[in-house]
């Protein structure tokens, strides 16, 4: 019997809707710049496809209605809406759901001037959260995606904006690593990222899929 020298923290996981099982996660992966006018609106050219990833860690997750608290180190904390796409056995999709994707604008933006990594502005605790599961069948490629800040639409598009579909994300990433079940990915975000402060409220949803909604903790 393993011995452990302190208890290990529990495994990072997501509610599933209707359901009393759990989806237990094991890694997190992002696309950037995945929608053409959210590439335009950072300084990118979206006419050049080929999608990068970045990860976070999986204890980054915030979940079953929690609310993250505003991060250390940043003065420019920005939301970013997505469409998550969970993998399941056999590397086959299990199921979607919103998450927003937190960022630390100020600590990215520097890291990307001095061509260091960005982990310190995407990686950092609570920095997904992410809504319940909903198994099956990927949402209609009209439905809307939309963030809204205290009532105000912030992001609003739809998914078939999206440069590359999750069809091609998952291509693209099972070509740099060994997609296992408990991986989610989340695929980008429309245009209008921007500004978070203590105390805003959160709506984020995806038409067919359970909403996202959370306070920002000072």
């Amino acid at each position: 019997m393993t011995q452990w020298l302190f208890p290990p923290a529990p495994a990072p996981s997501l509610p599933i809707v209707d359901e009393a099982r759990r989806f237990p996660v094991r890694r997190i992966l992002c696309v950037g710049q995945n929608y053409a006018a959210h590439a335009r609106e950072m300084g990118a050219d979206p006419d050049k496809p080929a999608p990068f990833f970045f990860a976070k860690p999986a204890d980054a997750l915030v979940v079953d209605g929690a609310d993250p608290a505003y991060p250390s180190a940043t003065a420019n904390l920005h939301h970013e809406v997505e469409l998550v796409v969970a993998i399941g056995e056999g590397g086959a999709v299990a199921g979607w759901a919103v998450g927003v994707d937190l960022t630390r604008r100020d600590l990215q933006a520097e890291a990307k001037a001095k061509g260091r990594p960005w982990e310190a502005g995407k990686a950092f605790d609570q920095s997904a959260p992410c809504g319940a599961l909903t198994l099956g069948a990927l949402p209609d490629a009209g439905a809307v995606i939309e963030l809204k800040v205290n009532g105000e639409t912030r992001q609003s598009g739809r998914l078939s904006d999206m440069i590359w579909d999750p069809a091609g994300i998952l291509a693209k990433a099972g070509e740099l690593w060994s997609l296992q079940p408990g991986d989610l990915i989340f695929t980008g975000t429309p245009e209008g990222v921007g500004p978070l402060t203590p105390g805003d409220r959160v709506e984020a949803t995806i038409d067919g899929l359970a909403p996202l909604a959370f306070t920002v903790k000072a």
